[in-house]
């Protein structure tokens, strides 16, 4: 029989007779007792017993069960043992254990208490006599007292621990008491806003022990854009470059803005929303909170901490959701001061404020007074564009030109209002209800489609209406106005440059459309993303030269959700920013990984899609040339794709920013072309490598002859500009056979494969492969 090993921390123990005498046993058991009892934890103890336990008793296997599963073991690997067998065995239904091609009897003692279980020793030849079985039984009485024993010290040592935490917590609580009412002491005073809000910045800093913290607010004409206004421990020369940041490229604070809600990062480096310059400066945990003026987001409160990691607990949380109410506090009473002091009227335009145009909603609200009243909100479409194209000066003559016209389309009793930004209102008091507001809203629509004239330069923009009606004594101002908001953002879901009435649907829609853009914030931070991969195929060969990397949801509870329903959102939200940053260094990784596989035949493209609002920041360039110095493939295997649209309303700073990616040798292509803004000027201005044919152009191609000599006019003119051409959409042999005749080069579609995910491509590229896809 083999024999085990003796440890240095276990008693030498002399061979026994089956028989052995009672001094024996009581000696075994207190040798057991001081191993056992000697063992700082749980766990240690465990593996002790069943050590002592073989050896005592001279057997080959022994086994501690607990809940049913084995946690420690001696002459088996733990996860050998044959844990239910075991459990038949303890029960009285079976005596021979099977493990591992070996046949063990087996004894079995029960332990009871919070360790529920059972400790077992197995001998492949002979069984255990009556005397063992009772010393086993003695030794699993004394294990189930030791573990009793070391459970009650575990939980004297939770409970000091949890008592020197709540001393901790008190003692925290009141210096933030004393940190908070000194703010409110200044509030009080009057003391000036920048004053009070670098006290609170700081007080959080001190309380939090945190390196950093800072304040930034929404710029007041353009809301999309934030400055931060306070802060501690941001180097000075870092401060200028955090003003009219757009809120979309501020990380944690900008998710905090857009989603009202707090954002806690322990690990920012390995984080999706983490800013590149910011990973850079080395922080290593982030947490940031909405701050708000009249329940309405204004900005954002953030610490951090450039040490070392950090786990923002529930009190952390707590401490600096009170600053931030602090915050909010402090710039709502400055605020209510300065409009106190202030005319009730536009300073820009002339027309009437908000605090004005609310005060009059509610008298034309008067059950005293006669009829009922509408609101219509009118909210510019393009004025972003516009501002940021000719600047602010000629976006503030603008807004002039829009109030100048709106009072045009108004009666002498009517009131317009500008109330921020390019969002005006009109309230049209005394009418009989919403049908009586249409004409108007109508007016207002056809009249700011004519262009404007900015200094000699021909503008166009457009506006989305939202129209409310309420009757007398009904309804109170605050409801109109966000019933005709949901109508404005109705008009602007439909497709903008149009009005649209308020209906009590429009308020379930909006909940739906705040749902799904909670939801795909939380899918940011959850990685819930995928890539599928659509081949480009050579159409002379059937040679699979390149790939579209196209971004799919897998929601928890929606299933796969497709790009159409919610790529849109994310535009609007900003989160496309993360989410199109996630997808360029992804495709870029497989992509490289795929052609380290190619055995010398030409690499592998890979096409990303790009949006407006990734092509607005200013360090896309560094976050191209990251994704590829990351990911090892070289910069003639990427193509970026845009939409015409983009080429259309792009600034100078676009341009400059298409130019910085070529120059690293990255490949550009127009997407969908021929849909929208096509114009031989685009063609010639940008630095575009590819254009991709529309799939409505090849549906046609093979029955229609005007779609056919559409099709092939745009394959030669981009022969002659010397681009590639890509036909989107290709569905069957037909279309495939006219293409290729008119010498378009290449193409993609479901007669080649559908979008396929990664391991679906591997197998497509690599069919003789049988190794997994790269991870």
């Amino acid at each position: 029989m083999t024999r085990l090993a003796r440890g240095p921390d276990f008693p030498q123990v002399a061979a026994r007779p089956a028989d052995c005498n009672h001094v024996l046993a009581t000696q075994q058991l207190t040798e057991f007792l001081a191993v056992v009892a000697d063992r700082p934890d749980e766990a240690a103890a465990q593996h002790a017993a069943v050590e002592c336990a073989v050896r005592a008793l001279e057997a080959d296997l022994a086994v501690l069960m607990v809940d049913g599963g084995v946690v420690a073991a001696v002459g088996l690997p733990v996860e050998r043992i044959p844990a239910y067998p075991l459990s038949e065995i303890a029960a009285g239904r079976r005596t021979v254990l099977e493990a591992d091609g070996s046949s063990y009897a087996v004894a079995c003692a029960p332990l009871s208490g919070p360790s529920a279980g059972v400790l077992a020793l197995g001998r492949r030849n002979g069984e255990f006599s009556v005397e063992e079985v009772c010393l086993l039984r003695g030794m699993a009485r004394v294990l189930e007292l030791s573990l009793q024993a070391l459970q009650l010290m575990e939980s004297e040592r939770r409970q000091a621990a949890e008592n020197g935490r709540l001393i901790d917590s008190l003692q925290r609580r009141q210096r933030l008491f004393e940190e908070l009412s000194t703010v409110q002491r200044a509030i009080a005073r009057r003391e000036p806003l920048p004053r009070v809000l670098d006290m609170i910045t700081a007080g959080a800093a001190e309380l939090m022990n945190v390196e950093m913290a800072g304040l930034t607010v929404l710029d007041a004409d353009d809301p999309s854009r934030t400055s931060l206004i306070a802060s501690r421990g941001i180097p000075d020369e870092a401060v200028p470059r955090m003003q009219a940041v757009p809120v979309a490229a501020l990380g944690a604070a900008g998710l905090a803005i857009m989603g009202d809600e707090l954002v806690a990062v322990d690990d920012y480096a390995n984080s999706p929303i983490a800013v590149p310059e910011v990973v850079r400066a080395r922080l290593k945990s982030v947490m940031a909170v909405p701050v708000h003026e009249n329940g309405v987001v204004v900005g954002a409160m953030f610490v951090g901490s450039y040490s070392g990691l950090r786990e923002w607990d529930k009190p952390s949380q707590e401490i600096l959701l009170a600053f931030a109410e602090h915050v909010s506090l402090a710039i709502t009473d400055a605020r209510t001061l300065h409009e106190m002091n202030q005319a009730f009227r536009d300073s820009l335009t002339g027309l009437a404020s908000r605090s004005l145009f609310v005060t009059r909603m509610e008298t034309a609200l008067d059950a005293s007074r006669p009829g009922g009243a509408a609101v219509l909100l009118v909210d510019l479409d393009r004025f972003k564009v516009i501002n940021d194209a000719l600047g602010h000066v000629a976006g503030d003559r603008l807004l002039v030109a829009v109030a100048d016209r709106l009072r045009e389309c108004l009666r002498t009793g009517d009131t317009a209002a500008r109330l921020g930004g390019d969002e005006f209102a009109v309230l049209l008091p005394e009418i009989g209800g919403a049908e009586a507001a249409v004409p108007v809203a109508r007016r207002i629509v056809a009249a700011l489609r004519e262009p404007f004239d900015l200094d000699g330069r021909e503008t166009f923009v457009t506006c989305s209406v939202g129209v409310a009606y309420g009757e007398n004594g009904a309804e109170d101002a605050q409801e109109l106005l966000v019933r005709a908001d949901l109508a404005m953002f109705e008009a602007k879901k439909q497709g903008k440059d149009q009005y649209a009435v308020f209906e009590p649907a429009m308020r379930e829609s909006f909940q739906k459309h705040l749902e799904m853009e909670a939801d795909l914030r939380r899918a940011v931070l959850r990685h819930e993303f995928e890539l599928r991969f659509q081949p480009i195929v050579r159409l002379r060969t059937g040679e699979i030269s390149g790939l579209e990397a196209l971004v799919r949801w897998q929601h928890p509870d929606r299933g796969m959700i497709p790009p159409l329903d919610f790529i849109p959102l994310a535009e609007e939200t900003g989160m496309i920013v993360p989410i199109g940053e996630w997808v360029l260094r992804e495709a870029c990784r497989q992509a490289a990984a795929w052609n380290t596989r190619r055995d010398g035949r030409p690499p592998l493209t890979v096409s990303v899609n790009l949006s407006a609002v990734q092509l607005d920041r200013a360090d896309l360039p560094d976050v191209v040339r990251s994704a590829l110095d990351d990911s090892g493939l070289p910069a003639h295997c990427l193509v970026i794709e845009l939409t015409e649209s983009l080429l259309v309303d792009h600034r100078p700073e676009t341009l400059r920013r298409l130019e910085a990616i070529k120059e690293l040798g990255v490949r550009l292509a127009i997407d969908d072309f021929g849909t929208g803004y096509s114009s031989l000027a685009y063609l010639r201005r940008f630095p575009v490598d590819i254009i991709k044919i529309d799939k409505s152009f090849v549906d046609d191609v093979g029955d229609e002859p005007a779609a056919a000599a559409l099709t092939l006019g745009i394959i030669q003119l981009g022969q002659a500009l010397q681009l590639s051409t890509v036909a989107e959409g290709i569905e069957d042999a037909g279309q495939l056979s006219e293409l290729a005749d008119g010498n378009c080069e290449l193409g993609q579609g479901y007669y080649f494969a559908e979008p396929l995910t990664a391991e679906g491509m591997h197998a497509l590229l690599f069919p003789d492969v049988a190794d997994d896809v790269d991870p």
